[in-house]
């Protein structure tokens, strides 16, 4: 449940005060405030503001290994969708590739996909969600059909997209496993039982998972790897320090 197809141009971002591209790599702290503004850190990630759900306030500083979120004016009902995706990824999302990236790649051509990171916590109503999206063809924009969810934290009354199905032991950890469709694509959620703050893993041991249970196959595409977080209300404070993916094939 992410950013819908947008024809606003990805760029218009505050930069200490002056309007910079959205494409630039941000040198300095870059703070957004614009509902998809976007920048590049370390020359091979998107960091995005992605405010897709809500007309309020919300602003992120992105620094060179991360974002923080500085501003979220919105709330949204606990029943219903999130205000937003603030986030870092590597890969295509809506014709926004990052850049050097190696994806759109074929699941059977990977050989290793590893990534970090390290969330910091706040107040609010929100998930820590880590999204691994794939789709039958290499799409670099829309909506891609497979959504994999992996929740580092959950804070309020909110639950995944679907209904839980089981619980799983996937890379040395125990996880709730939701499934279900959000209108727009298939989503397959892990939910940790607790908090992870900082944790280093194999992206393909969920990616296998998901294979195995029917709903993708080695044919399709994984997309994009992102990290961030949904606020519902609050989140001021909430930020992703260190991201990090890699993807050979």
């Amino acid at each position: 449940m992410k950013s819908t197809v947008r024809s606003l141009a990805l760029a218009c971002l505050l930069t200490a005060g002056t309007l910079a591209a959205s494409t630039g790599q941000a040198q300095a702290d870059t703070t957004i405030c614009q509902q998809y503004g976007t920048t590049t850190i370390q020359g091979r990630y998107v960091v995005q503001n992605n405010r897709w759900g809500s007309s309020a306030t919300q602003c992120i500083n992105v620094t060179s290994t991360g974002f923080q979120i500085t501003q979220q004016d919105g709330s949204a009902a606990t029943n219903g969708a999130p205000l937003s995706y603030p986030s870092v990824y590597a890969g295509c999302h809506y014709a926004n590739c990052s850049p050097g990236t190696n994806l759109p790649m074929q699941v059977s051509r990977i050989r290793s996909a590893t990534s970090s990171i390290d969330y910091r916590f706040a107040g609010g109503t929100y998930n820590a969600s880590y999204d691994i999206w794939l789709d039958p063809s290499p799409k670099t924009n829309g909506v891609n059909q497979m959504e994999i969810m992996i929740w580092f934290n959950r804070q309020g009354p909110i639950q995944p997209i679907g209904s839980a199905v089981g619980n799983a032991t996937i890379a040395g950890r125990g996880w709730e496993v939701w499934r279900g469709n959000n209108g727009g694509n298939n989503v397959i959620s892990y939910v940790a039982p607790s908090p992870i703050t900082s944790w280093s893993f194999n992206v393909l041991d969920f990616i296998n998972d998901v294979r195995d249970r029917g709903a993708i196959t080695n044919s399709w595409y994984l997309t994009s790897i992102q990290a961030g977080f949904e606020p519902w209300n609050g989140g001021v404070g909430l930020a992703v320090d260190n991201f990090s993916a890699s993807v050979s094939g």
